[in-house]
């Protein structure tokens, strides 16, 4: 089994991807040639992540290094973003197989009345396999840390998007019988009821409120992922030159001019912006890929299910890009993304570790399960945002070491480009190891070992105990 999966993660998530979903696409009824395409498309996603996050990580290593310096900031914590995560994800032994053990247990769960949910979602089954990558290499790479781990995560996430599924259907427009079985958006969800139901116990609070579209419209476009990824990089770039701007005098001095010095400062300055830019706008259009080429296999999954349990109450789990354009979702994350490079900073004299980067084009999905409770409220959506990614931020610098061994050893095995890590600092990103979910698991799995199993064993069983439960006594009272 140990060569099995050593071969299997040598071939790399660009090569490895491919024939699995070639392989899922044959299993559910697709033809050869759309199956092979859909797994390709896939393949060629993994490639461009590679080359977007070698982008990120060659240019910028070395600004923040000298902007810590300058600034006396522990900020040694990388931004690697979720293409990282996912080539960690998927270049593990728990990645290899993630899929069809998920599906499986998709399948027993909604045969048994555990769920309702269908999860096609099948691009982000990363988000499972990354925790139950982490916990593999922290327990000294154990299959049965890393399918617990993964397993109870979608578990949970499963349940979760049944709990949450008629408000989501009851807030957005066009998605009855949709859920959303994404753990990092679902992880925000606690924070959503917990925080709003503090907010409404202000008086008058839930009358306080911004007009969303209104607010989009004035950001015009400022409010592009692309320009807002260009004056980000460009800001970084400047910062990393302080000490030239003060001491412009002794850095002219070593070039010909000072029209010479200048032209140097602008053209890092300028390089840096544009090169932030285009990680900004290179990431969705990449994510577009894997959607291409997972979408066949999802609508073809979508129809043997309605086929097989035609008659019962069944939502169909989709990604949570189908709602991130809501007015309200963009209005709040394009406030939250400089608020929370400025926190970043503050929080660390605090303990925070961690600049966002490349997380920051996923902003967007922070809020996808919080509009539902807060009802679009630009203020209390704002507010809960900013509680949940600022205690993020300390999730993503305590996972930093274990994410750092993991993604280390899938380069050194692979030489996947997205998995390398810049000298001098550890790997972190929001999407998954910010999120609520992820961050238990691995802290239970990391600090308490057999209890932590237990602990994460009994929620997790409790959980589905009582969404069957509830399953069980709608379908009695529908009869």
């Amino acid at each position: 089994m140990e060569q099995v999966f050593s071969y299997i993660i040598s071939l790399g998530a660009s090569v490895m991807m491919p024939i699995l979903f070639t392989i899922i696409g044959l299993c559910i009824g697709m033809k050869f040639g759309k199956s092979l395409k859909s797994g390709l498309y896939v393949g060629v996603g993994f490639v461009g992540l590679g080359i977007v996050t070698a982008l990120l990580t060659t240019n910028f290593n070395t600004p923040l290094d000298a902007i810590s310096k300058i600034f006396d900031l522990d900020l040694k914590v990388f931004d690697m973003g979720w293409p990282a995560a996912a080539a960690v994800a998927y270049n593990t032994a728990v990645g290899a197989l993630i899929i069809p053990i998920c599906l499986g247990i998709n399948f027993l769960l909604l045969v048994t009345k555990c769920t309702r949910t269908v999860n096609i979602d099948l691009w982000n089954y990363w988000h499972f396999a990354f925790i139950g990558a982490v916990a593999y290499f922290v327990m000294d790479e154990s299959l049965l840390w890393g399918y617990f781990a993964a397993i109870t995560c979608y578990i949970i996430t499963l349940v979760m998007a049944d709990l949450t599924a008629d408000r989501f259907q009851g807030y957005y427009d066009n998605m009855e019988g949709i859920s959303i079985p994404q753990p990092f958006c679902q992880s925000f969800t606690p924070f959503a009821i917990g925080i709003n139901w503090l907010l409404d116990r202000i008086p008058g609070f839930s009358k306080l409120d911004i007009d969303a579209e209104g607010l989009k419209q004035k950001f015009g476009v400022l409010g592009e992922p692309l320009v807002l990824g260009v004056i980000v990089g460009a800001l970084i770039g400047a910062a990393a030159h302080f000490d030239n701007f003060t001491n412009f005098a002794a850095y002219a001095a070593t070039f010909d001019s000072t029209t010479d010095a200048v032209m140097s400062i602008v053209k890092s300055v300028l390089f840096l912006g544009v090169t932030m830019g285009a990680v900004m706008e290179l990431i969705p259009r990449i994510t577009r890929l894997f959607i291409d080429g997972l979408m066949p296999i999802s609508e073809k999954t979508q129809e043997v299910v309605k086929r097989k349990f035609k008659g019962k109450k069944v939502y169909i789990g989709m990604s949570p890009a189908l709602v991130i354009g809501h007015p309200t979702t963009l209005v709040v994350s394009l406030l939250l993304i400089p608020v929370t490079l400025i926190l970043a900073i503050v929080l660390s004299k605090a303990g925070n570790q961690f600049l966002p980067l490349a997380s920051l084009a996923g902003m967007f999905y922070v809020f996808v399960m919080v509009l539902p409770y807060t009802k679009g409220n630009v203020v209390k959506t704002f507010i809960i945002g900013l509680v949940a990614v600022t205690i993020g931020l300390y999730f993503v610098t305590d996972m930093a070491p274990a994410f750092t061994q993991a993604a280390n050893t899938v380069f050194e095995a692979t030489q996947d480009k997205a998995a390398k890590i810049p000298d001098g600092f550890q790997a972190g990103a929001m999407d998954f190891a910010s999120s609520l979910f992820g961050y238990v698991i691995f802290a239970c799995v990391n600090y308490l070992k057999w209890i932590g199993m237990g602990v994460l064993t009994l929620i997790t069983v409790a959980m589905v105990a009582w969404n069957r439960m509830r399953i069980t006594a709608e379908e009695k009272n529908t009869l």
